[in-house]
């Protein structure tokens, strides 16, 4: 197939070029690198199968030659950078999602949204169900994301209906690995960063709150199924394997042998203090889960940001 991946340059977008063009498929990357890194890529660029685009996917975007797939993975992922491009998040998620569903329609292509574990809010559902409808501050800080992709599944499922294009939408829950961005926000680089530095690790809240970690591979591996299957409605893809923040920066203090006190901070508004996805549909539709261990993933990950830090 030749598949279009929009976010490209991403953590998770680079990734997902990594394993279409290791299935033997050709690969059209677009990114703007408001958020990406060309370094994220470099190393594909010598492939005869890979053809890079620098592209913002808020204004329309035209290929030349067949596509099979549009692969949205477009967008800020955390908050510090989706606080620091509200609007940019925004549009993204309504033109540029837009913009690509256009493009997929043309072409008489697959779709697929990458969108996240954040339309579930601050959940008051343990744990999260596709069929769940969230709990969600739509004018809150955060809001910029949550919204975005909330009306991305929306369009999606609206292209679907309308014009019965072969639609997908994955919710991301927690993933890690090696070209996370150190200075991110996220759990995972932050407490990675700071344990190899020797700082101290800062815990937002008590430390209570829990999340769910799953490898990149294995995330890419549910998107890489979900593509090429027949389902329309949201799929939730991530690790079941629910730990507290707390756990979880001990767990990271351990591997790295680190000295680093654990320290609070107040929690940041409308930051969901539970997260874990319910991935039966994803097993029943799929046949997917999470297969690498937290250990094993973790120690792949200390050894890209050894190189980093």
């Amino acid at each position: 197939m030749r598949i279009l991946v929009a976010g490209a340059a991403g953590f998770i977008g680079s990734h997902l070029c990594d394993r279409l063009l290791a299935e033997g498929h050709a690969v059209v990357a677009v990114d703007n690198f408001l958020t990406g890194s060309a370094r994220n890529v470099e190393h594909l660029g010598g492939n005869a199968r890979f053809r890079f685009i620098r592209h913002d996917i808020s204004r329309p975007l035209e290929v030349d030659g067949p596509l099979d797939a549009v692969m949205n993975l477009a967008s800020p992922a955390s908050p510090k950078d989706y606080l620091a491009h509200a609007i940019e998040t925004l549009d993204v998620g309504s033109a540029g999602t837009r913009n690509l569903l256009e493009l997929a329609r043309g072409a008489g292509a697959r779709f697929l949204l990458a969108s996240t574990s954040e339309c579930y809010g601050d959940p008051l559902e343990h744990p999260q169900r596709e069929s769940y409808w969230g709990n969600v501050n739509p004018v809150g800080p955060r809001s910029c994301y949550d919204e975005s992709k909330r009306f991305g599944e929306a369009l999606t499922m609206a292209y679907h209906r309308t014009y019965g294009l072969s639609t997908h939408i994955a919710r991301i829950f927690n993933t890690y690995g090696p070209r996370m961005k150190l200075d991110d926000g996220r759990v995972v680089p932050a407490f990675v960063d700071q344990a190899l530095r020797g700082e101290p690790m800062t815990i937002f809240g008590d430390g209570s709150q829990t999340r769910s970690f799953c490898y990149v591979s294995d995330l890419v591996d549910g998107l890489y199924r979900l593509v090429q299957s027949n389902e329309y409605f949201p799929v939730n893809l991530g690790n079941p394997a629910e730990m507290t923040v707390r756990e979880f920066a001990e767990q990271i203090r351990s591997l790295t042998g680190s000295a680093s006190p654990i320290v609070n901070r107040p929690l940041p508004e409308d930051d969901p203090k539970r997260r874990q996805p319910d991935i039966s549909r994803a097993r029943r539709l799929l046949g997917w889960e999470p297969r690498v261990p937290l250990g094993d993933g973790l120690r792949l990950t200390l050894d890209y940001f050894r190189s980093r830090v």
